[in-house]
């Protein structure tokens, strides 16, 4: 029995709480924005996990539609089937946040002689995940990727290949010479 409470001490001594846990997407969601984010705006997005660094669909876009750095991230005109589409973007961070017990144990013990705490900034870890949400609305501005949208499976399609040729692409140069 002792084996025992000394195993369920020390588990929970060495263990961390997670407060707060960023969704994995395996490769893409279709879903409101608000929903996952609540600073994202109340409208049907495209939604993937972005692996690279911060920027890098910003200069992808603009390399490929040649924006010349003119409104990358909203209404960015796309041609889908030949009908003219608004594509804008939004890159947020959803952290993974976690309960380190054995920094908090420490300074605690460390606090009750009497000395200042050691491990202070470790007592929570985060690590980030970073998301791109895309809308696409028409030219009279509605959700085109609302499942009542006529046109939305093609969208959702060029959404997936777009999605595909960014992770793809090293040299977004090569974007542009795709068209």
């Amino acid at each position: 029995m002792k084996q025992l409470y000394l195993s369920l001490v020390l588990l929970v001594v060495t263990s961390c709480i997670p407060l707060r846990i960023a969704p994995t997407i395996k490769e893409d969601k279709v879903m409101v924005a608000r929903k996952f984010k609540k600073s994202l705006p109340n409208t049907n997005a495209f939604i993937f996990e972005d692996p690279k660094d911060a920027d890098e669909f910003y200069n992808y876009i603009n390399t490929k539609y040649e924006l010349g750095h003119q409104n990358v991230e909203g209404n960015v005109p796309v041609i889908i089937d030949n009908k003219e589409f608004f594509l804008s973007f939004y890159e947020t961070e959803i952290p993974t946040k976690t309960l380190n017990l054995v920094p908090i144990l420490v300074d605690a013990s460390l606090d009750s002689k009497g000395n200042d705490p050691m491990f202070e900034d470790a007592h929570v870890s985060r690590i980030g995940n970073w998301y791109l949400a895309l809308t696409v609305s028409d030219t009279a501005m509605n959700d085109c990727l609302s499942p009542s949208y006529k046109d939305r499976d093609s969208i959702v399609k060029y959404l997936r290949d777009l999605r595909k040729e960014y992770l793809n692409t090293q040299n977004y140069l090569e974007a542009l010479f795709k068209k």
